[in-house]
């Protein structure tokens, strides 16, 4: 491959387009700060160690919610379930709105899940790493929740969708 055609494959509308061929699961990242539910949905969630439990998301350099969401002493991560597809968006949209009409619940250290998510997890900063334009949030575990019953919902090709 010649050195142009590698420069072409490394445009950002290129690789945003591969990157969504790989299907991911979604979750809510919110916590209580100043009194106030701040939160937002991420797709690059991710398990990252058992001993320590330890997990993942990552989150764009430019966002204006992680700066305040980062204060929180808890973070409150909810996988979404196939039906929060416009939950997801809201939580993605202006960040007066986001919580309007869902259901969650706050712990007593801050942390907000929603009602209705597949798994609940309580966690806090253990690290966050620069890698380009992002931020790998680094995040310890100290409680989790699962329902039983209820799938995912999953990001593919820019949509949302369910499992098969």
């Amino acid at each position: 491959m010649s050195s142009s055609q590698s420069a072409l494959a490394l445009d950002p509308t290129a690789l945003r387009t591969a990157f969504g061929l790989y299907p991911t699961g979604v979750v809510a990242v919110a916590a209580e700060v100043d009194g106030v539910a701040v939160g937002l949905s991420a797709n690059s969630f991710t398990s990252v160690s058992l001993d320590p439990p330890l997990v993942s998301f990552s989150i764009a350099r430019t966002s204006r919610t992680w700066p305040v969401l980062r204060r929180a002493t808890r973070l409150g991560i909810t996988v979404l379930v196939d039906h929060h597809q416009a939950t997801c968006r809201q939580l993605a949209g202006p960040a007066g709105n986001r919580f309007d009409g869902v259901p969650y619940s706050t712990s007593a250290d801050g942390a907000i899940t929603l009602d209705e998510g597949i798994a609940h997890f309580h966690t806090s900063v253990h690290e966050e790493v620069a890698a380009g334009d992002h931020e790998i949030i680094l995040l310890a575990l100290h409680d989790v929740t699962v329902q039983e019953s209820g799938a995912p919902l999953v990001f593919h090709r820019s949509t949302f969708g369910r499992l098969a």
